[in-house]
C-alpha cells in the first residue's frame, strides 16, 4: 500500500506537506509489507517544485477472537404468526436439540399453550448459538418456566417467582371519565375499580363526575425482573369531587384482613352502594315518566341503568335475600331484605346468579344476577328501587345508613402510625407539580 504526499518549498522558502489520493498496490495475499518507487515531479504551473514521498506502511494480520466458550444474553417478544423456530432466531440460538426439545417435550406443554403474540422470552446462550437457558413468564405473571442445559441434557421447570413490590403514587384530572382520567396518567384498571368501590358509598360515578375532578392515589405495584406485572392493593386515596374532598386509607389489621377508613377513623363505606351497577348510565329516574309500553304516564318509583346484557348486578349492602323469581312487569326480579325497614329490588334480569336463594345470605358487592330485558322493558337495563318501610323512595338522593367505626383504642393507635405513613405520598404530590411519584 503507498501513501502519496509532496513535500511543498514555496518561493520565499517555505516547505509544508500536502497529501495527495492513495494508491493501493496488492502483490500478493501473503505480502507482509508494500513498497513504491519514488517519482520526481516537474515544476507545476505555478512554479512550485514537488517532490514525491513513498512510506512503508506493515500491514498486521487481523486477531480472530474464539468466542465459543462466552455467554451471550438476549431477549425477543413473541410476534403474531411467530414459530418457535423464528424466536429462537431473534434469540441468537441455533440449536437443533434445544428447538426440538421446545416443540416436543411434555415438560415445556405450557409453553408452546402459552406461546402468544407479545410476551417476552429471554434467554442465554454460548457464541456459537447453544442454548444455556430460557425464561418464559406464564399467564399468571407469577410463575415461569425455565429451562436449562444441564450437562448432556436439557431440563424444563415451572418456578414461582418473587415479585418486587413498589408503592407508585400518581394524580390525574377528570375531563371525560374515570377510565379516560387513569389512563392518561398511566394508572392501571384495576386501581380505577378499587378506586370506584371504595368511593362508590360516597361518589356515584355514574352522574356525579364532574370536569375538573381530581384525584390522587397510592397503590402497590408488583414487578418481575425489572418489569410491571400487575397492580396490587390501593394503599391511600384522595378523590376531590364537585369541590369536595374524600379520603381513604388502607387498615391493615394483619392476615390480609382490613379496611379502608377516612383519616379519622371511621369506615369510609357506608351501610349502602350509591350503585348496583359499576358503571353505566342512568336511562330513567326516579320520577313522573311516560311508559314506552303502556303508553301512559306513570310514577316511576326505582332508577333505571342502562347497561349491556349480562352485565353483573351487585347487591348495594349486607342482606338476606327476600325473593327470587319473576313479577310481572318486573320479569326476573331480586328482593333483598337488609334490616327491619329497608329493602331493595333489581328487576328486568336475564338470570340469577348461579344457586342464588331464598334465604340466603348475602354480602355487599355480591352478584346477585345480571342485567337484561325479561318483563315490560323495551332494551336491556336494570330497574333498582330503594325501600323505606316498603315505600320507594330516591336512591339517588336518599340518606344513606352510615356505618359505625369498630375500632378499639388500640387498633385506633395503630392506624393512625399506618395512615400517617400512607398519606405522606399524596400530600407532597399535592403539593407539587409532579404527575407521578415512586
Amino acid at each position: 500500500m503507498t501513501i502519496k504526499g509532496f513535500f511543498v518549498r514555496s518561493p520565499t522558502g517555505t516547505t509544508r506537506f500536502t497529501q495527495r489520493p492513495i494508491q493501493l498496490l496488492v502483490l500478493g495475499a501473503g505480502l507482509a509489507a508494500v513498497f513504491a518507487t519514488a517519482i520526481a515531479v516537474a515544476p507545476g504551473n505555478d512554479g512550485v517544485l514537488r517532490q514525491t514521498v513513498v512510506e512503508t506502511l506493515e500491514i498486521t494480520t487481523p486477531l480472530v477472537l474464539d468466542n465459543t466458550a462466552q455467554t451471550f444474553f438476549s431477549e425477543a417478544r413473541i410476534q403474531r404468526g411467530d414459530t418457535m423456530q423464528r424466536l429462537l432466531g431473534r434469540l441468537n440460538i441455533v440449536d437443533a436439540e434445544a428447538a426440538t426439545f421446545l416443540r416436543t417435550s411434555p415438560l415445556t406443554s405450557v409453553m408452546r399453550k402459552e406461546f402468544i403474540a407479545g410476551r417476552s422470552v429471554s434467554a442465554s446462550s454460548t457464541g456459537d448459538g447453544k442454548l444455556l437457558s430460557l425464561y418464559f413468564p406464564l399467564g399468571d405473571k407469577e410463575t415461569a418456566l425455565t429451562v436449562k442445559h444441564t450437562g448432556t441434557e436439557l431440563t424444563a421447570e415451572t418456578v414461582a417467582e418473587r415479585p418486587e413490590i413498589h408503592i407508585e403514587t400518581k394524580t390525574a384530572r377528570i375531563d371525560s371519565s374515570l377510565f379516560g382520567a387513569t389512563d392518561s396518567a398511566g394508572i392501571p384498571d384495576g386501581v380505577a375499580m378499587q378506586m370506584a368501590e371504595i368511593f362508590g358509598s360516597e361518589i356515584d360515578f355514574h352522574r356525579d363526575l364532574r370536569k375538573g375532578d381530581r384525584f390522587t392515589v397510592s397503590y402497590e405495584m408488583r414487578y418481575l425482573r425489572g418489569q410491571p406485572t400487575r397492580s396490587g392493593k390501593i394503599m391511600a386515596a384522595e378523590f376531590i369531587n364537585d369541590s369536595q374532598t374524600h379520603r381513604a386509607v388502607w387498615f391493615d389489621q394483619g392476615n390480609d384482613q382490613g379496611e379502608y377508613l377516612t383519616p379519622e377513623g371511621k369506615p369510609v363505606k357506608k351501610a349502602f352502594l350509591r350503585s348496583p351497577l359499576e358503571f353505566s348510565r342512568i336511562s330513567s329516574g326516579f320520577s313522573q315518566r311516560f311508559h314506552p309500553i303502556l303508553k301512559t304516564w306513570r310514577a316511576h318509583r326505582g332508577v333505571d341503568y342502562a347497561a349491556p346484557t349480562g352485565t353483573s348486578i351487585r347487591a348495594t349492602a349486607n342482606a338476606s335475600v327476600d325473593f327470587v323469581g319473576t313479577q310481572r312487569g318486573y320479569g326476573n326480579t331480586v328482593i333483598l331484605k337488609h334490616d327491619n325497614k329497608h329493602t331493595t329490588l333489581y328487576a328486568h334480569l336475564s338470570k340469577f346468579r348461579s344457586g342464588l336463594r331464598k334465604g340466603e345470605r348475602i354480602k355487599q358487592g355480591d352478584t346477585i344476577g345480571y342485567v337484561g330485558q325479561t318483563g315490560w322493558a323495551t332494551g336491556p337495563h336494570l330497574h333498582y328501587e330503594f325501600r323505606i318501610n316498603n315505600q320507594p323512595v330516591n336512591p339517588l338522593s336518599a340518606k344513606l345508613p352510615i356505618s359505625t367505626a369498630s375500632l378499639d383504642a388500640r387498633q385506633l393507635a395503630l392506624f393512625r402510625q399506618q395512615s400517617a405513613a400512607r398519606l405522606t405520598p399524596l400530600e407532597r404530590l399535592n403539593e407539587s407539580s409532579i404527575a407521578y411519584l415512586e
